[in-house]
């Protein structure tokens, strides 16, 4: 599709847009104060939580920032309505799928953070899931430029 034929952007995708970047700056946060390891923000969290954050090989680390940082910036490039949005997010889900195997699915990560950790996780995963469709969805609509 030609840049001439570009869609008007749906007023939607504003709101999904702003919406999911707040979301997502949350997340931002979230890395931030745990790798500053902020006294007050990791006072939530019980002393066998904290230990789990805090022994997260350094290549782990580097998967959960590109998550992180690479949603905001999806999220910043769908507001922009540029395609390359659904790679950035495509990209960053798989950081996010890789963190979270090694955390459940072999450092002990359901045990330690439990349920609530188990379904924030469940939330995370399908929010992000939704954000890749829906710039998807954009794209295939012609709302998206290059």
């Amino acid at each position: 599709m030609s840049e001439a034929m570009v869609t008007k952007p749906p007023r939607h995708l504003w709101i999904v847009g702003i919406v999911a970047l707040l979301w997502n700056l949350l997340g931002v946060v979230d890395f931030i104060l745990t790798r500053a390891k902020n006294v007050a923000y990791m006072g939530q969290f019980t002393p066998e939580q904290v230990e789990f954050f805090y022994r997260f090989p350094t290549w782990l680390v580097v998967f959960w920032a590109v998550a992180v940082w690479g949603s905001v910036l999806g999220i910043v490039l769908l507001l922009f309505r540029r395609k390359l949005a659904v790679h950035i997010l495509v990209a960053s889900f798989i950081c996010m799928l890789v963190t979270m195997i090694h955390n459940y699915g072999f450092a002990g990560g359901a045990a330690i953070l439990g349920t609530t950790g188990l379904i924030f996780s469940a939330v995370v995963f399908v929010i992000e899931l939704a954000l890749i469709i829906y710039a998807y969805v954009m794209v295939k609509k012609g709302v998206m430029k290059q």
